[in-house]
């Protein structure tokens, strides 16, 4: 049976930033936390994700003050999310498909979790790369 983001976000406290927030104090907490990336909500919604990426091609390649640089001037606004009912493995194809690491967990409108190409353990990150590699093959075969 296929885990589904639920299982794989129970013990998750989400963590969350208001788009008002320095880059400085966000990249802060991501290095306290130990994540690539937080969440950045308002009134409750998910408006955005801050990643590494962002701080780095937003802010540091840009010579942009951390300091000052808010979240929402930097951010991914509206990024893609998943239901925590979703399978892990349809998480897996968004992050392939859309080339990004971490994808917010969104239930009603409301961040609860984050997933991450780190929560890609055994079995199901062993079939996900044969099906890419059997897709591969395929398209090979039909060009």
């Amino acid at each position: 049976m296929e885990r589904t983001i639920r299982d794989i976000i129970r013990n998750q406290q989400p963590i969350t930033a208001p788009a008002t927030m320095s880059v400085r104090e966000a990249a802060s907490v991501m290095k306290q936390r130990r994540i690539g990336a937080m969440m950045v909500v308002d009134s409750g919604a998910l408006v955005g994700i801050f990643t590494e990426r962002d701080a780095l091609n937003g802010v540091v390649a840009e010579g942009r003050d951390p300091q000052t640089t808010t979240l929402a001037e930097v951010m991914t606004a509206a990024p893609k999310a998943v239901s925590p009912d979703a399978t892990f493995k349809s998480a897996l194809e968004l992050m392939h498909a859309g080339r990004f690491r971490h994808v917010p967990v969104v239930e009603n409108g409301a961040p609860v979790g984050m997933i991450s190409v780190r929560d890609a353990m055994g079995s199901e990150l062993e079939s996900f790369v044969y099906e890419m590699l059997r897709q591969e093959q395929m398209s090979q075969v039909l060009a």
